[in-house]
């Protein structure tokens, strides 16, 4: 990887720098269709019209042989492991290279001295520069390199781990004493663009006391990605629990085809994302914070969490990447929560059936005596679902953090499916009316 020089010609200095990422090998594939043959090492395609060539040689090397210089089978598969065109060859990378958010930028940098003089007392610094801060890799002004004699070199290694997308620029500085004992300064930069390597997009839905998160990740790189951990690190006071999609829904003697294994925290083989756009769902139960004896509720915001991302390349190159924290929907601490316990699963028409609700204190102060009704609404629709003797039901007061369970006589006077709405409850001791519970549907059946 070749560097700019700022300020003039690098033939104005003795030294000079060279950077050579570190990574990996890659595969070598063979794009042509005559493969190549181990005797192609040893001779070539004129072999056989060569007289002086041994007929032992020749049998040897013939089609029948353990060997095929006529190039008329090379097209053929003679194993099926042919079939995968890899000889099984390694190659250094050709080039610098895609770099990643989340790899680990491995440099190997070579100072070079090309003058006829020897270089003296070199100080040599390695910076990476982003867009929002300056890291240094390698700093040798407590020891410098004492002398780099005319056509030697001095070489180091540095590493970076990559946590910022965009432009990026490793900054060489050498100083050092030339052949004329004048004090010189180099600066070489070497500049290179950090990319995604993969999105993450998240959906969070709420039922009743259960949020669930799925993260869908896609593979933005040109190279398979193995994900070793996509763990969810919730926030203070909450859990989470990962589902995993059954593979034996297909099972002969299966009772029912599911569709989600239990909630169990999965540690299993890496999953494989594809090459140029392949995408996995994960799937997270998180529970809300509980509410313990004589405490409130942790007020923790919408704050979820955030996942922690870990993956390796087809030969093992590692990456990481943490995501910013995941917002869900605001939780809302109502003072007084009505919850309905129990209905009935039969309803007759013009029949009374009890309803059985909670009433639930959620906060340190004790809060009524209630007073709890079902409201006709806004509308001039006749009532279908009502209550069925006194239209008020009084609770006592309720303690801090305390319950209290009551039922309701309701009479439905319609078939069909119908709706339980306007179940209102009123704080006598603070004039306070609260919110109407949810509308809940109901079946009406005849006797």
């Amino acid at each position: 990887m070749s560097g700019h020089y700022p300020g003039g010609s690098p033939t104005q200095h003795s030294l000079a720098f060279r950077v050579m990422r570190l990574c990996r090998p890659s595969f070598q594939a063979e794009d042509a269709i005559l493969r190549l043959d181990p005797s192609d090492l040893l001779a070539g395609e004129d072999l056989f019209d060569d007289p002086r060539v041994s007929p032992h040689l020749l049998d040897r090397f013939s089609p029948g042989g353990g060997g095929d210089f006529s190039f008329r089978n090379r097209f053929q598969l003679q194993n099926p492991i042919d079939a995968m065109a890899l000889p099984g060859n390694l190659i250094l990378p050709q080039s610098f290279g895609a770099i990643f958010l989340g790899e680990t930028f491995c440099s190997y940098i070579s100072i070079n001295n090309s003058s006829n003089f020897e270089a003296r007392d070199v100080v040599i610094k390695a910076e990476m520069q982003t867009e929002k801060q300056r890291i240094l890799l390698l700093d040798t002004s407590k020891s410098p390199v004492e002398s780099i004699r005319s056509g030697g070199r001095y070489d180091f290694i540095v590493e970076h781990d990559v946590k910022e997308l965009g432009p990026h620029t490793l900054v060489c500085t050498a100083l050092y004493n030339d052949g004329d004992s004048e004090r010189k300064y180099l600066p070489q930069f070497f500049k290179f663009v950090v990319a995604n390597p993969l999105s993450v997009r998240t959906k969070v839905r709420t039922v009743k006391e259960n949020t669930f998160l799925e993260a869908c990740i896609e593979n933005h790189t040109k190279s398979n990605l193995y994900m070793d951990q996509v763990d969810f690190e919730p926030a203070q006071h909450w859990t989470a629990t990962r589902f995993e999609a059954d593979e034996h829904t297909s099972e002969i003697h299966s009772q029912t085809r599911g569709i989600l294994r239990s909630p169990v925290l999965i540690r299993g083989s890496p999953v494989l994302i594809r090459a140029g756009g392949g995408i996995y769902n994960y799937l997270y139960q998180l529970r809300p914070p509980l509410q313990e004896a004589g405490h409130a509720k942790a007020d923790g915001g919408n704050i979820l969490g955030k996942l922690q991302i870990t993956w390796r390349t087809n030969l093992g190159e590692p990456g990481r990447l943490q995501t910013q924290q995941i917002h869900g929907t605001p939780i809302s601490h109502k003072d007084i929560d009505v919850q309905v316990i129990e209905v009935p699963s039969v309803i007759i028409l013009e029949r009374p059936f009890l309803v059985h609700l909670c009433l639930t204190n959620q906060t340190d102060r004790t809060m009524g005596p209630f007073e709890i009704w079902v409201s006709r609404g806004i509308t001039s629709d006749e009532k279908v679902v009502m209550i069925n003797g006194i239209q008020k039901l009084v609770l006592p007061p309720v303690e801090a953090f305390g319950s209290a369970n009551f039922s309701l006589n309701l009479i439905a006077t319609r078939l069909g499916v119908q709706k339980i709405s306007g179940i209102t409850v009123f704080d006598v001791r603070q004039k306070k009316l609260y919110d109407p519970l949810p509308e809940m549907e109901i079946f009406v059946d005849t006797d």
